[in-house]
């Protein structure tokens, strides 16, 4: 039954993912459709994880009152109500109000779903995260190519009608096999105030995840304009490599969830972020060829890998009420994140150049690491193992 239900919750997160994904390959498609500027998309793109990041916390409350099961089940009707909005949008304010929303209903899940899967594998937890991040990282490896395909041969709406279809589909099989065993029926957080005590962790897990994911944001919803506009790469190429930073996320997360439950996790989080700043500053060095290839491969691992790590750090280090504080965890670092994109459309419609843009946050990232580095050798970073 167990299994049964991780299963389950494997396509689900497939399917949210997809829906959150499926934005930033469009984005240029959106811009030539509702005729605006790379300010206006990057917005669209922002809203979706804006909406990822404001559930999180009034939900970790709610799960202090409802079975996980029926909001994993809401989760559901939301998403398929989302992109059926975003479908028929014929405005940019309803298109942003269906970005927002499919946003909203992948953060009801994250905040629902991920203290679950630590519960169903207590044991393994990292392996566990690290496989359902793999199954959401499989479906940001297929949006691109399904979106672009679809739009090939049909219209951008047709992409949101096939996440609604599909929707339906797997709520109904989480109805069908949502009731999971002794994981799935834990006694739930019933003291959400008492999450707050474990501030240093929430706040060290929100640092690390918060910066990375700011500057991920920012060049992910952008690679395809950037590779067009920066490296004079045609855009089903520049298409064809953002898939190869998604696919090279899908091993990074299954290897990086089981090297979470063997490393020292603040150690291994300052080495993936130390990466990922590297990959950036290469991208903004390398021309089209080979090198962009492995640079596109070298971002999609770095920054993947950090996800399951920090999710383990949270679930690991917090000794109880952990399921309220992943979700204030996830929810303030999100917000910040969310912000990447819109902060790269405005400087660029500024009239700063992506790379100079992506320079810059590359730097960031180096300054963070050794900030990073100096609290954690004065012992003021929680470490949980």
């Amino acid at each position: 039954m167990t299994r049964r239900l991780f299963g389950t919750l494997c396509g689900f997160v497939f399917l949210v993912n997809f829906g959150r994904v499926a934005f930033a390959p469009l984005l240029e498609t959106f811009r030539t459709a509702f005729d605006v500027g790379p300010a206006a998309v990057g917005v669209v793109a922002s809203l979706v994880w804006i909406g990822t990041a404001l559930p999180r916390i009034p939900v970790g409350y709610l799960l202090t009152r409802v079975s996980r099961r029926w909001i994993v089940v809401a989760t559901g009707t939301l998403l398929v109500v989302a992109a059926a909005t975003t479908a028929t949008a014929t405005s940019l304010a309803t298109l942003r109000l269906g970005a927002f929303a499919v946003g909203v209903a992948s953060g009801v899940y994250y905040a629902a779903a991920i203290p679950l899967v630590g519960n169903l594998f207590p044991d393994r937890v990292g392996r566990a995260v690290g496989l359902h991040g793999t199954a959401a990282q499989l479906a940001a490896v297929v949006a691109p190519t399904v979106a672009v395909a679809v739009v090939a041969f049909a219209s951008w709406r047709e992409v949101f009608w096939l996440l609604a279809a599909t929707g339906v589909v797997v709520t109904l099989l989480f109805v069908a096999f949502g009731d999971g065993g002794d994981g799935a029926n834990a006694e739930p957080d019933r003291d959400f105030l008492a999450a707050v005590s474990h501030w240093r962790v929430i706040l060290a897990g929100v640092a690390m995840v918060g910066v990375a994911g700011f500057v991920w944001q920012g060049v992910f919803n952008f690679y395809v304009t950037y590779l067009v506009a920066a490296k004079g790469v045609s855009q089903g190429h520049a298409g064809t490599l953002l898939t190869v930073v998604f696919a090279a996320g899908t091993p990074a997360f299954w290897f990086g969830g089981r090297l979470a439950d063997r490393l020292p996790h603040v150690p291994y989080v300052i080495g993936i972020v130390s990466a990922f700043a590297a990959s950036v500053f290469a991208l903004t060095a390398v021309g089209d060829g080979p090198l962009l290839v492995l640079v596109s491969v070298a971002l999609g691992i770095s920054i993947h890998a950090l996800f399951p790590t920090l999710d383990t750090y949270m679930l690991e280090t917090v000794p109880d009420n952990r399921a309220s504080a992943y979700a204030v965890y996830g929810g303030v670092a999100l917000l910040f994140e969310a912000t990447g994109s819109s902060v790269v459309g405005f400087l660029t419609e500024a009239g700063r150049s992506f790379d100079a843009v992506f320079r810059g946050f590359a730097t960031g990232l180096v300054l963070f690491v050794i900030v990073l580095v100096v609290l954690y050798r004065s012992d003021r970073i929680p470490t949980g193992n």
